[in-house]
């Protein structure tokens, strides 16, 4: 894509998380992508977060100063590996992009790599609590997380531990959207420079993409933990499109 290097802050990023049955995910995504697994578990998520400050790399303006855009966004994603001359790739498929930024719902697909949908966000957050939930404009996604800060992951999450869970994630820093054109993917890189995450213990948890019993039946997809993600400083890298051909 046409995209320069951008930076910004993540002021508020949660990503909440599903373990998948590894044949249901694998049907349900396209060409090159088969699902990366933990514990034989395919593992897909809502990524719900609140960019600020952001703004081209090359601008002298340094990130302490309140300049830039600011959006709400969601995303529906999925971890995935693929094929490439050099060996096997991983990184993360996102079939499904919201936000309450027309810029980012006018350039998406264009100048910033992916389709992004408008869509209607409800917060409310305290230094402990969250509630986020999203709304496209469009009425075909819908999303709602609400939790507290926790110290540890579920006992149940196919993670051993919040360490384990933050490595698997980090390395998901490459990422391939949906574009116009089928078939073909918008590739985006995310780069941290203080990468640092939390448990989140949630108390309710909604996704029209995974609670889609057509695409994933009863008893294959389930809930699994949440983390918490605030105050990182970030760059964003264009990277070269993904063709299933």
């Amino acid at each position: 894509m046409r995209l320069p290097a951008i930076r910004g802050i993540i002021d508020r990023r949660i990503l909440a998380n599903y373990r998948i049955d590894r044949e249901r995910m694998a049907a349900a995504l396209p060409k090159p992508f088969r699902p990366q697994t933990v514990n034989g578990y395919a593992i897909g998520g809502i990524c719900l977060i609140r960019l600020k400050r952001v703004r081209p790399k090359f601008l002298p303006v340094p990130l302490s100063f309140p300049f830039g855009i600011k959006s709400e966004n969601a995303a529906h994603r999925i971890a995935v590996e693929w094929d490439t001359d050099q060996g096997v790739q991983t990184g993360v498929y996102i079939p499904r992009r919201d936000s309450n930024s027309r810029l980012n719902a006018l350039a998406g697909g264009r100048i910033f790599p992916g389709v992004h949908h408008l869509a209607e966000f409800a917060i409310e957050e305290s230094e402990d609590r969250l509630m986020v939930s999203m709304t496209s404009n469009d009425g075909n996604a819908n999303v709602q997380v609400s939790g507290v800060v926790a110290d540890s992951l579920p006992s149940g999450s196919v993670f051993g531990s919040i360490e384990q869970a933050s490595d698997f994630f980090a390395a998901g820093s490459l990422g391939y959207s949906d574009s116009h054109q089928a078939g073909n993917f918008d590739g985006l890189e995310l780069q941290c420079e203080n990468w640092k995450v939390q448990a989140l213990q949630v108390d309710s948890v909604r996704s029209s993409y995974f609670q889609d019993t057509t695409r994933f039946p009863e008893g294959t997809v389930e809930f699994d933990c949440a983390l918490l993600m605030r105050g990182i400083v970030h760059e964003w890298h264009g990277r070269a499109d993904l063709c299933c051909g």
